[in-house]
């Protein structure tokens, strides 16, 4: 056979193997990468879908906790993981729309680098004061810190919710002092013990305080009233129809990664996403479930990195 004839053989034989790997996909374990700690709320969601994607692919997927540097440390384990759809990762929008914004020299494109699976959950933000605090609505706070700009500090503890709060003060007219911290309970001690004026947090990790009356939820950040606390208004609603933030996740893959791997994922994950189970786990964590496919994903993620980064300079934030 000639070399050329030899050549066109080889390729055949290399395109037919690489089309019955992806027809038997899944032939063995995948790991979906969450990264972030285990008992994080991106942990807990991760491993309910990692239980259901388990139950509809047939093969194992397991969690695999990777924490640290904001998330960077996990995504870029699943960036140089090979394209072949055994490496999920479970990004947020603090890896995938917040660290771009506002970290130098970040070592992964989210846009470039990864392509969605569909969307998992979104939850909403709240602004909080201590229960003895004078401010008793979001018009009462937003008075003060025009009567007298800069005096009243704000707190949080990660560059998103920074973000967020910087918006909703954009949009204000108002001047917080910020106040970081490194952890939520950190954070929120500060806060019930009034050492802090006012916060942002996850409506989720504010809910046990305000309901056993050591904190007063203001507002909440999402495009409707949090169910649990239906008497709090939006901040949409308070006068400032253009905001709305939440914290949200998604399942994402290496970009590369085959159309046929990719679509028996997506189709999977919309079942994962109708389950009865996932709806429970999902109300009962105070979050909604994102039901976005991956061209919604995407518009969605694109849209939200152009809105941070317009409030990160607006703030002078970006680095």
């Amino acid at each position: 056979m000639k070399p050329m004839h030899l050549a066109a053989a080889f390729c055949a034989l290399v395109l037919s193997s690489a089309q019955a790997k992806e027809a038997a996909y899944p032939s063995q374990p995948i790991r979906l990468i969450v990264p972030f700690a285990p008992g994080s709320t991106s942990d807990t969601s991760g491993r309910v879908v990692a239980q259901q994607l388990a139950s509809r692919l047939g093969q194992a997927v397991t969690v695999d906790n990777m924490p640290g540097a904001d998330g960077r440390i996990g995504i870029m384990a699943a960036k140089n993981a090979p394209a072949d759809g055994y490496t999920l990762v479970l990004g947020s929008w603090t890896n995938l729309s917040v660290n771009p914004i506002v970290i130098k020299d970040l070592p992964y494109d989210p846009l470039k680098d990864f392509k969605p699976i569909s969307g998992v959950t979104r939850s909403m933000l709240g602004i909080a004061v201590p229960a003895n605090s004078p401010y008793k609505t979001l018009a009462d706070l937003v008075a003060a810190a025009k009567a007298d700009p800069g005096r009243l500090n704000f707190g949080n503890f990660a560059w998103g919710y920074r973000l967020a709060s910087e918006w909703f003060s954009n949009l204000a007219g108002i001047r917080f002092t910020p106040i970081s911290y490194k952890s939520t309970s950190q954070m929120n001690t500060d806060l019930i013990g009034g050492q802090i004026d006012a916060a942002m947090d996850g409506v989720a990790s504010l809910a046990p305080s305000v309901k056993a009356a050591k904190l007063r939820l203001l507002a909440v950040t999402g495009e409707k009233r949090h169910p649990e606390f239906p008497g709090v208004p939006t901040i949409r609603e308070s006068g400032y129809p253009s905001y709305s933030i939440y914290g949200w996740s998604a399942l994402m893959v290496r970009s590369e990664t085959s159309d046929a791997i990719t679509r028996r994922l997506v189709d999977t994950m919309k079942a994962v996403l109708d389950a009865p189970a996932v709806q429970e786990f999902a109300e009962k964590g105070g979050s909604e479930l994102l039901k976005h496919d991956p061209e919604q994903m995407r518009a969605f993620h694109a849209k939200e990195m152009q809105t941070l980064r317009t409030v990160a300079n607006q703030a002078g934030l970006v680095q």
